[in-house]
């Protein structure tokens, strides 16, 4: 990373200009591959995020957005994703080093972001309402309008596809938009306002700010200038900013988490199965909100299922994220010692060890890839999120009890079913509890097919067009005719 590049970064992006933070705070940023610290960045402050929230109210009232033609908003967007094109090499490597993910891994992201806009740029011009007929002595339609100040906090696992993925259609809306990055891997997010300021986005439509979490995170959200709160993290931080938003009578979409389960029946592919498991849980170490963190197998082929696994996680191969290994460390000392605190309940539970267990020594937060067998539906490491590269594999005799055990968590992200019966899959489909199922398959579908959950895992759906109308609120007109 140059040096004019690692200046330029390490501060805030607010209304088209790059500041510093407040009294000159900073923020040391870790390699998680070496735990050791490679730049530091500026953190807002008060001062900065008052200017930040003003700079995106001037803006919408300005309608910078709104007033813009929609095809003109969907131009812009396409040119967006130009520029994150052109960042994509740069940036990876920034991204690559920052969160421990491969750099293979950190392209892609860029890459999905830019498909982000260039996905809603297409759609800009086709939010359309509707004409209510209520006779000939009447006219009567809806129309659908920006919120204003839409406010995001994104999560660390995913920075930037993440951020594109709630800013191009609130952009594609007509919002202004305020970004709090993750303050564990902000850099290239910060990246992300470099392609907003070369695509010449209006100044205050997007503004990117850095803080710690706890303080810049809830006086952002709590925030009477916000109009529409966007949040992606974990359960007790969202239920923190639905208090903040009940305040304020705030909308809000809230994407939480999962405790997700694949139900594997006994006619199922495995080698696929196995193909799946090894992106539904060990990519990315597990750090995935809709990791395959639950395996049911059907009885039969369970030792098979669990051999396979056990073979599968023992021979990924293991290193820093710019040497593109299969595994690759978890994101800090902190979540580290979580997902070990959490494994170490499973033998207390009646759960067996197959596989991994502990973190690995050698430079940098690396956890085993770990496969637990025998794991009681009840015990903490199937009900608890442990964000890692940990999947539970637990037995079931019947399609029923297969059900119930999927549905028996607070979560409901996704859910999966592994099988050749194709009525079988819609049918069980149809009675898992998640906001997306896949079938043999996971992580099948795209950025045009919806994503939420129920339950303890939010609400509000990301991607596709029906995320569009999370961004914008509905007017009805009525006009009487009758003078």
């Amino acid at each position: 990373m140059s040096d004019s590049l690692r200046d330029g970064l390490a501060r805030n992006y607010l209304a088209g200009s790059w500041v510093e933070g407040d009294g000159g705070a900073r923020l040391a940023v870790e390699d998680p591959g070496t735990a050791q610290d490679f730049i530091d960045v500026a953190m807002a402050g008060e001062a900065t995020l008052a200017r930040t929230l003003e700079a995106a109210r001037a803006s919408f009232e300005r309608g910078d957005l709104a007033d813009l033609q929609p095809s003109a908003r969907g131009r812009l967007l396409l040119r967006v994703a130009r520029e994150i094109r052109a960042i994509k090499a740069e940036g990876a490597e920034i991204l690559c080093r920052e969160s421990g993910k491969t750099l293979d891994a950190a392209r892609d992201e860029f890459e999905e972001a830019a498909l982000y806009f260039e996905y809603y740029g297409g759609v800009a011009d086709k939010i359309e309402g509707k004409s209510i007929p209520l006779g000939p002595d009447y006219v009567d339609y809806t129309i659908y309008e920006p919120h204003g100040v839409s406010a995001q906090v994104v999560p660390w696992n995913f920075p930037v596809s993440i951020a594109a993925r709630s800013l191009a259609p609130s952009m594609a809306a007509g919002n202004a938009t305020i970004i709090k990055s993750p303050e564990l891997d902000p850099i290239a997010l910060a990246l992300l306002g470099t392609a907003l300021e070369r695509a010449e986005v209006p100044a205050g439509a997007v503004s990117i700010l850095n803080g710690i979490g706890g303080d810049l995170g809830a006086r952002l959200v709590a925030s009477s200038e916000v109009d529409q709160i966007v949040f992606t993290g974990s359960v007790p931080t969202g239920q923190a900013i639905l208090r903040a938003a009940a305040d304020t009578v705030t909308p809000s979409l809230m994407e939480l988490g999962g405790k997700s389960a694949a139900v594997v029946f006994a006619d199922a592919n495995l080698d696929g199965l196995m193909e799946s498991l090894q992106s539904g849980i060990f990519f990315n170490a597990g750090q995935v909100c809709s990791a395959m963190a639950r395996v049911l197998v059907h009885r039969s082929i369970y030792d098979e299922v669990v051999a396979r696994a056990v073979s599968l996680a023992d021979g990924l191969t293991v290193g820093h994220g710019l040497d593109n290994p299969e595994h690759t460390p978890v994101i800090s000392a902190t979540q580290l010692s979580r997902i070990e605190a959490l494994i170490a309940t499973a033998g207390q539970d009646g759960a067996r060890i197959a596989a991994g267990g502990a973190r690995l020594e050698r430079e940098g937060h690396f956890m085993a890839p770990t496969v637990l067998s025998n794991v009681n539906p009840n015990a903490r490491v199937a009900q608890e999120e442990i964000f890692g590269p940990v999947t539970c594999i637990t037995p079931f005799e019947t399609e029923a009890e297969a059900i119930a055990i999927a549905n028996g968590t607070e979560f409901g992200l996704v859910a999966g079913v592994f099988t050749r019966d194709l009525a079988r899959s819609h049918r069980v489909a149809r009675k898992l509890r998640a906001g997306q199922v896949f079938v043999n398959e996971w992580f099948a579908g795209g950025i045009s097919t919806p994503f939420g959950g129920i339950g303890k895992s939010g609400f509000g759906r990301e991607k596709g067009l029906e995320a569009l109308y999370n961004y914008v609120r509905t007017k009805n007109i009525a006009i009487s005719l009758r003078g």
